[in-house]
């Protein structure tokens, strides 16, 4: 945070430099020097100052996003199931934030839910990020248990390893880790969530991206072979599976990614990431083979099928701030059975 701080005060003097040097230069042409000097600062100091703002105070307000999806699959036992979604925490945006990550779990468990779903991104680039904030993590409780799978920056890729091998023992402690904080990986696996005779899966594949910069390590096949639940979720990082993973189990209903981050910035529901991503941030369905955006219309969907959530993350890489409304997101999905809405 110092470093930060240092980087944008100078760029406040550097800024004040030029606005002066501008306001000379209109004086010297019979303008007014005072004049022109406080309109430049204020047009040129806006801009710093609103990316300060997202640096100490954005990127530390908590956005509880509620849900409620309700599926005539969803056996009756389940209704109420209360789904935490969370993704992209990258620890190494927390390492002078403990007391904002500890906020964090402590809104979580406040929620009460029923399961955390984790969707990857545990570190920006090294295991040695969990140090000290590991414990905190380890704070998040679920009757059902804390579920987590990896995300591309989880293989360790964005560091200079000695070798690959390093890198690879590397990925294999933050996976160590996370399972000694309690988590339970879904390595292209799946867990079957049991009320009396139904059951609901849950499925986890490692990263799957559409382009080749990111890693692609899963294996959809294997992370679904156990999947027999009434209804299925499919956790996967990056929201570019979606499509493509629906289109191959057309029986999954729900899947949950993060990686976009909505690029840590929104204006009125839209980001730059939609540049990108055809799916950025909120809730997905399909509707005659393309897919429509719902989040910013409703707050309880009603049997739509393969609908993807994609959760814009609780960290941030590369810029340490957040603005707009790209707050730190915590998702509570709330499911409803159809039958049992109807019989209410």
């Amino acid at each position: 945070m110092f470093v930060t701080i240092s980087v944008v005060l100078m760029a406040i003097v550097a800024v004040l430099a030029a606005v002066s040097a501008v306001a000379l230069v209109a004086k010297v042409c019979g303008g007014s020097f005072r004049k022109f000097f406080m309109k430049g600062l204020w047009a040129l100091l806006l801009p710093p100052a609103v990316m300060l703002y997202g640096m100490i105070v954005e990127r530390n307000i908590y956005n509880v996003k509620r849900l409620e999806i309700t599926s005539d699959k969803l056996p009756a036992s389940f209704d109420g199931y209360r789904v935490v979604h969370i993704s992209d925490i990258h620890l190494r945006s927390f390492r002078t934030r403990y007391n904002s990550l500890s906020h964090a779990v402590a809104q979580i468990n406040a929620l009460d839910p029923d399961i955390v779903l984790f969707t990857g991104d545990l570190v920006t680039a090294e295991p040695s990020e969990m140090d000290s904030l590991e414990t905190i993590l380890a704070g998040l409780h679920a009757s059902d248990g804390v579920y987590s799978v990896l995300g591309n920056h989880d293989y360790c890729i964005y560091n200079r390893w000695p070798s690959d091998s390093v890198r690879q023992e590397a990925v294999k402690e933050v996976i160590r880790r996370q399972e000694a904080m309690g988590w339970k990986m879904l390595m292209n696996s799946s867990v079957s969530l049991v009320r009396g005779a139904d059951t609901v899966s849950v499925a986890g594949v490692e990263n799957i991206s559409q382009t080749s910069y990111f890693p692609s390590y899963g294996d959809l096949d294997s992370a679904m072979s156990g999947a027999r639940g009434a209804f299925k979720i499919l956790m996967s990082h990056d929201p570019s599976h979606w499509k493509k993973a629906t289109e191959q189990y057309p029986d999954i209903d729900l899947t949950l990614s993060g990686h976009t981050h909505a690029m840590q910035f929104t204006v009125f529901g839209w980001s730059p990431s939609s540049f990108i991503f055809d799916e950025y941030m909120g809730l997905y369905f399909m509707d005659s083979g393309r897919s429509i955006s719902s989040v910013h219309r409703h707050k309880v969907v009603q049997d739509a099928a393969n609908m993807l959530y994609v959760n814009i993350g609780l960290g941030e890489t590369a810029i340490p701030a957040r603005l707009g409304g790209a707050r730190p997101e915590i998702t509570l999905i709330t499911l409803r059975s159809s039958g049992a809405v109807s019989n209410r």
